[in-house]
């Protein structure tokens, strides 16, 4: 059947997209539940994106260099098996740390590639990337209601269990995944290193992780902010899935809205409506007005990462795409992630999470005045 490996790939996309879930929703519920304070559950969420930064960007200049994804799909969720099986054993915040940067060294490639691979099959079998990516969003979503459920049950001390039977399943659908052809031009280190002199892609990574920070600091300290305004933990669930289904519904749409305007203009107006729901979200007294506002992250998520991974296609050349894709992630979840991590769990400690929420709006409005002033620059030239 000539779509087979489209939907082993969705099949592939929803399974990695439930194990990186479990990380986002409930680690820092769960080191919250160790004892640890904001700082040290700051440092220990900023450790997986340092890992992110090393670990992406060598997977995407491999898997480049010897034009396979699926092999370090492969390989990277193996590695996220036996890393999550030992997580079991540690009790020390030194373990913790140690065991989220493995953690995240392997998980970091298995969504990134695989985006990545679905960018690359969307061209080749002609369907949207938006339609193929969706799957990663359905897995995000009900993972984090059902995972609520499932911890509420077993016990946030057993967190570990849910991600290695979503990790199980992610590497029995990466066995049946299919490569897809790249450039006939090989990839060398020189090549990757020149993206770096690109002065375009470097002037839009760097104003794009000013949105991507607010993204990330609210990832990390969503559940914490449920908990703190006194919901349940299976609320956590809720308010992921609500957020991530209405994501998934601007994915599947793509073909209806994302011709209507350049990417560069979605990009600016994903900024501003960031900057928008923080705000909203600073006001929030009720954990349940959390629920409504949610909805608004398929238009701010959703549309950002279409339009921004179209710009980076066009910026990046053939055979570096899975480089330039892992770069992109890397940047707007590994170097924006330590920064919303560390600065996010400063912030609460010395204030509260409605005052990071103020200061994370500041950084996306930030972002996008750059990106508009740079938007000017590119149509000038």
């Amino acid at each position: 059947m000539e779509y087979r490996s489209v939907y082993r790939l969705m099949a592939y996309l929803f399974f990695a997209h439930s194990t990186i879930t479990i990380i986002n929703g409930y680690i820092p519920v769960f080191f919250k539940e160790q004892g640890l304070s904001g700082s040290q559950v700051g440092l220990l969420m900023a450790i997986g994106p340092c890992a992110t930064i090393i670990a992406q960007p060598m997977w995407g200049y491999l898997s480049d260099k010897y034009k396979t994804i699926k092999r370090m799909l492969l390989l990277a969720l193996i590695g996220v098996i036996t890393t999550a099986f030992t997580f079991m054993f540690v009790n020390s915040y030194s373990g913790y740390l140690v065991m989220m940067f493995m953690l995240f060294f392997f998980v970091s490639p298995t969504t990134a590639l695989g985006d990545s691979l679905a960018q690359k099959t969307s061209i080749q079998k002609k369907v949207s990337f938006g339609r193929i990516r969706l799957w990663g969003s359905l897995g995000f979503a009900i993972t984090s209601l059902v995972v609520g459920y499932v911890l509420t049950w077993i016990g946030i001390e057993n967190i570990m269990v849910p991600m290695l039977v979503m990790a199980s399943l992610a590497l029995l659908v990466a066995f049946t995944v299919k490569d897809v052809p790249g450039a006939n031009k090989p990839a060398t280190i020189v090549d990757a290193l020149k993206l770096t002199t690109n002065g375009s892609l470097v002037w839009f990574l760097l104003l794009v992780s000013f949105i991507s920070i607010s993204h990330r600091a609210n990832d990390i300290y969503l559940g914490l902010y449920v908990v703190e305004l006194g919901g349940p933990e299976a609320m956590i669930g809720w308010a992921w899935f609500v957020g991530v289904m209405a994501e998934a519904l601007v994915f599947a749409t793509t073909a209806y809205w994302y011709r209507k305007w350049s990417p560069l203009t979605f990009v600016i107006i994903a900024g501003v409506l960031y900057g928008v729901r923080w705000v909203l979200m600073a006001f929030v007294e009720n954990p349940w007005l959390i629920l409504p506002i949610q909805l608004s992250h398929g238009i701010t998520f959703g549309v950002f990462y279409i339009a921004a991974f179209q710009i980076i296609n066009k910026l990046v050349p053939a055979h570096l795409q899975a480089t330039g894709h892992v770069l992109f992630i890397t940047v707007i979840f590994g170097l924006a992630g330590i920064i919303g991590s560390l600065f996010g769990g400063y912030i609460i400690d010395a204030t509260s999470i409605s005052v990071l929420y103020y200061i994370i709006a500041g950084s996306a409005f930030l972002g996008t005045i750059g990106l508009i002033l740079f938007q000017k620059k590119e149509i000038g030239k």
